[in-house]
């Protein structure tokens, strides 16, 4: 038997969702569980992901740049070859969070990560956002909802994260693992 694992799926374009990632990556593993980084689409820096590692999976991040207020093609794509695992209720309560970047503070963060949200709903999985006792939700001057770990990279397309977008990022990283430890055990 495999040790469980916190799949974190994502497309990255520009590479400020892949640093999202990487900092939701640090709060899970602070939690004791490992972190498994996988990607869609091609010329990425990750594997790509399996069905095998959704269905294995003991909870799970997605993250997508905006793209007019939803998920990038290969996100959606990837998910419209899960049937069988719908079917078959494979991610039926199973935790996950969504994440997301975009050029502009209105460039639909809000909307992309809800329409994110769509596919793991239809799959049963329990949706955990960021709670408002994250004091970054409160400081944030750019990315950063109660709806999933964003960021802002401006018209410089900036990968860099704001204080406030990591500590939001590792909040919701730290909460998924935590979750899904008391899940599985």
């Amino acid at each position: 038997m495999t040790s469980p694992y916190i799949l974190i799926l994502f497309h990255s374009r520009h590479g400020s969702v892949l640093n999202l990632a990487r900092t939701i990556a640090k709060g899970i593993e602070k939690q004791g569980i490992e972190a498994r980084l996988r990607c869609v689409g091609e010329g990425q820096e990750y594997p790509e992901v399996s069905l095998n590692d959704l269905e294995h999976c003991a909870g799970l991040a997605m993250g997508s740049p905006c793209r007019f207020g939803m998920m990038a093609a290969p996100l959606k794509t990837f998910w419209e070859t899960t049937s069988t695992q719908w079917l078959t209720g494979k991610l039926i309560n199973k935790p996950a969070c969504v994440f997301t970047s975009s050029s502009s503070l209105h460039g639909g963060n809000e909307a992309t990560l809800l329409t994110m949200s769509l596919p793991l709903l239809h799959h049963g999985m329990m949706l955990l956002g960021v709670p408002y006792s994250e004091p970054g939700l409160h400081n944030t001057k750019s990315g950063g909802t109660p709806y999933g770990a964003s960021h802002v990279s401006g018209l410089n397309s900036s990968e860099q994260l704001s204080e406030s977008e990591k500590a939001i990022a590792d909040n919701i990283g730290q909460r998924l693992a935590s979750i899904s430890k008391q899940l599985t055990d």
